[in-house]
């Protein structure tokens, strides 16, 4: 009875042992504070996978930068520093244009072009990241994006000479045909950045409005809606494979539910991040028909530009879009 109690307590204590060493922790790096709903939502994808593995999977997530800064996480997770992580899609348009479409001012406006938009691109996406040792997990929209300046803005002249905070070459480019002086600013330094002078305008979401606390350094936000991009969350291919089909299975779900979940987060984000600017002293329009016009005149220019860089594949990808 003794011996029989002795073994059944050793098995069990080996078997704890055993998941204990298989148990594994990924560390991942993404570059938005947890108060973004961005990030939230990471956390609630974290939560899941720890849930459906029992504790087999751990997600560590490393927010607002903290373990690598906002341009580093894609090198990262390609080279096996880490094994997933979340950054910002067209941070990788010099790589090939087909990863900074959803950029394009005045393509996809609303959240249902945004969707038929990555709905097109995503196999395209899918094929060059595949080539990087990297795997889409999933992509989540932010917000329309809207114009935030220290004055009134009622055109593109307006615009001109302001110190113009950009993020990518896409917005790079744009403050350039608006006549306006490109600044590269992350969003942690966004509030130093307008309050030493360094940037004077920008285009981004209300929430990095609200999360950035925007009222500090600036007056106005007009709603030009210019477009939606996204963020990305992707898994470096090796580590994937390292883990058992059911972790996998577990991973993949748990990405699905993340996707669905974002969107809605981001539609609820649009209208809930805008009112909180007005109630915080920020003057919060519409854009005026001259101002659109000429915003309409750079888009316009900037599609026509990228379709010339973007070759067959990117006029394939366009016109699955445009169908």
């Amino acid at each position: 009875m003794f011996l029989s109690r002795y073994l059944g307590s050793a098995v069990a204590a080996l078997a704890g042992f055993a998941l204990q060493v298989q148990a594994d922790t990924w560390d991942m790096p993404t570059p938005y504070p947890d108060a973004t709903f961005h990030t939230a939502n990471i956390h609630e994808f974290a939560k899941d996978i720890t849930a459906a593995t029992d504790g087999a999977l751990e997600i560590k997530v490393h927010s607002a930068g903290s373990l690598f800064k906002h341009p580093e996480i894609s090198k990262a997770v390609r080279s096996g520093q880490v094994p997933v992580g979340e950054f910002f899609l067209s941070l990788l348009a010099n790589d090939n244009p087909a990863f900074g479409i959803d950029s394009m001012p005045f393509l996809a406006t609303n959240y249902d072009e945004a969707q038929h938009l990555w709905a097109a691109q995503k196999d395209v996406i899918d094929g060059l990241l595949d080539e990087q040792g990297l795997m889409v997990l999933y992509a989540v929209p932010w917000p329309p994006q809207g114009l935030f300046t220290t004055k009134e803005i009622t055109s593109v002249d307006d615009l001109a000479g302001l110190k113009f905070r950009t993020y990518n070459a896409t917005l790079e480019e744009f403050a350039n045909l608006a006549g306006a002086a490109p600044t590269q600013v992350e969003v942690p330094d966004i509030p130093q950045a307008f309050s030493t002078g360094r940037v004077e305008a920008m285009i981004t979401s209300p929430s990095t409005g609200v999360n950035s606390k925007a009222w500090d350094f600036l007056s106005h936000y007009t709603n030009i809606q210019a477009w939606i991009p996204k963020n990305i969350v992707v898994v470096n291919k090796r580590a994937f494979r390292r883990l058992d089909e059911a972790t996998q299975t577990a991973v993949l779900e748990a990405a699905a539910a993340a996707e669905a979940r974002g969107w809605e987060m981001s539609k609820a984000e649009t209208e809930a991040q805008t009112k909180v600017l007005a109630e915080n002293g920020v003057t919060v329009s519409e854009p005026s028909e001259e101002l659109m016009t000429g915003l309409r005149e750079i888009g316009a220019q900037m599609l026509e530009n990228w379709k010339g860089e973007a070759g067959e594949a990117g006029a394939a990808l366009l016109s699955a879009y445009q169908q």
